[in-house]
């Protein structure tokens, strides 16, 4: 049993570094990519699929329903953070680094908000697996979809040890996470209480390099 942690695949943004707006669905690679990652996944006990309202993750999510028949369900919260008036513009005009720790674009999510509302979510999707997986003894997986500085900071300030950080970040505390990757979180017993999840496999792609047609499991630990 774990929780699948899965960003959506390439948008036309990603590719050309323009800060996303909300309607930005997957470019035709993000769409092959997404595929690559259902069939990664068609032969794993999902019982369901949580994803973000964004097209480029609801779409992603949709190619794993495909692949799997897991019920699907869309959780705003789970959205990428909103960098509010600096939608829309390329990185390279912008005037100011939007992810530098003190700065709160206009119209959008200061970092404490944006970070809160990955606690909330983190905390949601704990209780649902306690209730509905854990407690009643499921041998299934919860499958997220959600967005790269969703999952960074996710796994950043509450799923990686100090030692995860320094051996898999970038010598900051970051860790990358690209286009469809998979990370997969072996949820502690009773969680809830204090006991520490276990991430077993960190921001995987190797869907993207195999043999389409050939399904990789994902296994591993890091």
């Amino acid at each position: 049993m774990a929780i699948l942690l899965i960003r959506h695949g390439e948008t036309a943004g990603n590719r050309d570094r323009i800060v996303q707006v909300p309607e930005t669905p997957l470019s035709d690679r993000g769409l092959a990519q997404a595929a690559q990652l259902g069939r990664r996944l068609a032969r794993e006990p999902i019982a369901e699929i949580w994803t973000s309202h964004l097209m480029r993750a609801h779409q992603t999510a949709q190619a794993i329903e495909r692949a799997t028949g897991a019920p699907l369900a869309l959780h705003p919260d789970l959205e990428e953070r909103n960098f509010g008036d600096l939608r829309g513009t390329p990185y390279a005009e912008l005037r100011v680094d939007p992810f530098v720790p003190e700065y709160d674009p206009p119209g959008g999510e200061g970092w404490i908000a944006f970070h809160e509302r990955v606690d909330r979510a983190w905390e949601k999707i704990e209780r649902h697996w306690l209730d509905r997986f854990a407690s009643r003894g499921v041998n299934a997986h919860l499958a997220v979809v959600s967005h790269g500085l969703f999952l960074r900071s996710l796994l950043e300030r509450r799923l990686l040890s100090a030692e995860d950080l320094e051996r898999h970040g970038d010598g900051h505390g970051k860790v990358e996470i690209a286009n469809t990757a998979l990370t997969i979180v072996a949820p502690g017993v009773g969680s809830a209480t204090g006991a520490r999840h276990r991430v077993e496999l960190l921001a995987c792609t190797v869907h993207l390099e195999a043999d389409a047609a050939t399904p990789a499991p994902p296994s591993g630990r890091l």
